[in-house]
């Protein structure tokens, strides 16, 4: 499994926005696509800011094409998102999950 992980910030007016964007419309498309595994959107408060973690799980490197295409390593950041976000990587790392467990 393939962990892709982004980083963003949003003042802190404009966090919610963002939060309610990516979980509700961005987490929502990307659960339909063949080899999606799962996502985890990270909040923690910064002096006046927020910054926000994307950490989605995909089963391989060609599911993740499907979702940001051929340039893997660039990021994946919709209009409505830019538009509330006062700062945000352009690239995105990919680890391998080396180990996991999932707690009830």
């Amino acid at each position: 499994m393939i962990t892709r992980i982004w980083r963003g910030e949003a003042l802190a007016a404009n966090a919610d926005a963002y939060e309610h964007f990516v979980t509700q419309r961005v987490f929502t498309e990307i659960a339909k696509l063949p080899g999606h595994r799962g996502a985890y959107l990270l909040r923690r408060e910064l002096n006046g800011s927020v910054e926000f973690l994307a950490v989605t799980l995909w089963e391989s490197l060609a599911a993740i094409r499907a979702f940001a295409g051929d340039k893997l390593e660039t990021a994946v950041v919709e209009p409505e998102a830019r538009a509330v976000l006062s700062t945000f990587d352009e690239f995105v790392r990919h680890y391998e999950v080396a180990y996991g467990q999932a707690c009830s």
